[in-house]
Formats: C-alpha cells, sequence, structure tokens
C-alpha cells in the first residue's frame, strides 16, 4: 500500500510565545522577516509556474485546472501586493480562458463557463472596460434560468463543483468583487429556493426528515465533504445568509443551520514553511501540476493568503 502522509517535522506548540516570535511580533502579525521569506518565495514560485504553463492544456478554461484559475491567482496577488502587473496578467489569461468554453457547457464557477465569465467580468471593471464586463454579466445571467430549473431529467444538482452551489458562487462572487448587487438579489435568492426545495424533496424520498430537513445526493449517492456533498451545500448557504443579510435572501437559516456539518481547518505557518519547499517533499505529481486546486497555483495562493491572514479566504468557496 502506498504511504500517504509524511512525518512532521515541526515541533508541537506548546503555548511559550517565544516559540513563534520569529513568525510573530508582540501585536502578533507576521515579522517583516517571515513576511519577506512568504513574498521570495511566491516571486520564485510564479517564475516556475509561468514556465510550467507554457504546456497547460491550451483547451482548459476551468477555474479548477485551467487558465480562469490563473487568471484567479493574479487577479487575487493584484489584491494583496497592488502591483499593475499582476491585473496585466490576470487579463491576459482570462482573455485566454474566454475563448474555450467548456464543452459540456457546465454552469459553475469551477467546472463550468460560469467561472471564467465571472473572473472577466471583475477584471475588465478592475481594467476600466465596463462594456466588456457587462457583456461577461450578460452572458452569465444568461445561464441563470436553466440552473433554476435544472433538476430532474437534466441532472443538475446542487453541489458545488458541478451544480448550483457552483453557480450561486459565482454570483455572489460578483457582487463581493463590485462592492454592490451588481447581480440583482432576486437572482441569488432563486438559486437558494431552488437549492432548498430539492433538500427537502430529497430529504422527504429519503425519509430522514428528522435527521436532517435537508439532504442532497451526488450520483446517487449521499456525499458528505465540501466539493459534492452536504458540507459544502450548508456552508456556503449558510455564508450567503450572513453576507446577504437576513431580510434580503429569503433562505430559513434555522432549517440550514439543523443541518449544517461545519469543517474547519487551521492554517499554520509551519505549513507554510512546508510548501516554500515545494517540489522538495516527494509528493506525486498531479495531471495538471501548475494549476489552482491541482497544483502550484494553490500554493501560491495560499502564500499570498498568509500575508493578510485576516482576510484569507478559501477560492471559489469563501465570499
Amino acid at each position: 500500500m502506498d504511504q500517504r502522509a509524511w512525518k512532521n517535522p515541526y515541533a508541537d506548540y506548546d503555548g511559550n510565545p517565544a516559540s513563534v516570535q520569529e513568525l510573530f511580533d508582540s501585536q502578533g502579525k507576521l515579522t517583516a522577516e517571515f513576511a519577506g521569506r512568504l513574498s521570495n518565495a511566491i516571486s520564485q514560485l510564479l517564475m516556475h509556474m509561468e514556465n510550467g504553463l507554457k504546456s497547460a492544456d491550451p483547451r482548459d478554461c476551468t477555474g479548477y485546472t485551467g487558465w480562469a484559475g490563473i487568471a484567479l491567482l493574479y487577479l487575487h496577488l493584484h489584491g494583496v501586493f497592488g502591483e499593475p502587473s499582476f491585473l496585466q496578467k490576470a487579463l491576459d489569461y482570462v482573455g485566454h480562458s474566454l475563448t474555450c468554453p467548456t464543452r459540456r457547457r457546465d454552469v459553475t464557477f469551477l467546472c463550468g463557463d460560469a467561472g471564467p465569465l465571472a473572473v472577466a467580468a471583475v477584471v475588465y471593471h478592475r481594467v476600466q472596460r465596463a462594456q466588456e464586463s457587462d457583456e461577461c454579466l450578460s452572458r452569465l445571467l444568461q445561464l441563470h434560468q436553466s440552473v433554476v430549473m435544472g433538476s430532474g431529467a437534466s441532472g443538475l444538482p446542487d453541489e458545488l463543483l458541478y451544480g448550483r452551489m457552483g453557480y450561486l458562487y459565482a454570483l455572489t462572487f460578483i457582487n463581493q468583487q463590485f462592492g454592490h448587487d451588481k447581480i440583482p438579489i432576486q437572482y441569488i435568492q432563486q438559486i437558494c429556493e431552488a437549492v432548498l426545495i430539492s433538500g427537502e424533496g430529497q430529504s422527504q424520498r429519503f425519509r430522514c426528515q428528522d435527521q436532517s430537513p435537508l439532504m442532497y445526493e451526488w450520483y446517487q449517492e449521499q456525499y458528505v465533504g465540501p466539493a459534492h456533498g452536504l458540507a459544502g451545500i450548508y456552508y456556503f448557504l449558510m455564508q450567503v445568509i450572513s453576507w446577504s443579510g437576513r431580510q434580503r435572501v429569503a433562505v430559513d437559516s434555522r432549517q440550514v443551520a439543523v443541518s449544517v456539518l461545519l469543517l474547519t481547518a487551521d492554517r499554520w505557518p509551519s505549513f507554510a514553511d512546508w510548501c516554500m519547499n515545494y517540489g522538495k517533499h516527494g509528493c506525486r505529481t498531479p495531471d495538471t501540476p501548475f494549476s489552482l486546486f491541482e497544483g502550484m497555483a494553490g500554493t501560491i495562493y495560499f502564500l499570498a493568503d498568509l500575508l493578510q491572514p485576516l482576510k484569507s479566504k478559501f477560492p471559489a468557496f469563501e465570499v
């Protein structure tokens, strides 16, 4: 059997502030030395990634493994560093992603056409190309009705990677990035209502209303995790309630709360140190080694998040 774990080379935190003084100052902020290490690692990994992307699949437009994900990384880096060249990179990559829509016409942020359109709308907005931004928004909203009605025979699920929640993320991403309701709130509300109706129906079908008033399945299985399962659906519904305001989005937060399974994970600087030695741990090479969700771009995104940890958000999952 393959060994799927590595020995942890880092000592457990013993509560002694002196053990982390090289990482944090007396106010709990990153030290200049550690922040500099992070920035240097990001620069080095970006050069490696750019070289590797020369052999990446030119037809993969997605956020998960393709060009929209690289554009999202550079959009994030522009937000962290304020460097104009990062915004230009985002513009270049998102333009490429728009030339190769998904063959199956998937509708989600990570695995479908909604991702390139949403990221492009934001990037064009940032560079003051309003007409192109509005065109992307129009194309994004053309998918809306099929997402609302897309259950049953069409097979559109409710989960994050390929279902309604993935499209919902694209809409909330737009409003979060624009800073106002660029997408009218009723579009978001209709998706939420469709997800709730679907969850109630499946809970009744599985006769589990007493255990969970909302239930969902993926390929005839009741997944628990964030990508295809309950945690991702519940957690993102809770975020929409919090972000949009309970009075503005008619989602029953109590119903979701009964069903919610919260997944939490801590991000520690020791893991950042491990990541800064990228490629030296004997890890297997993923199918798309430079992409956002399988490869190096995701590591860079994480390291940039650590430079502003109080603003860190998992891409395509938190708003």
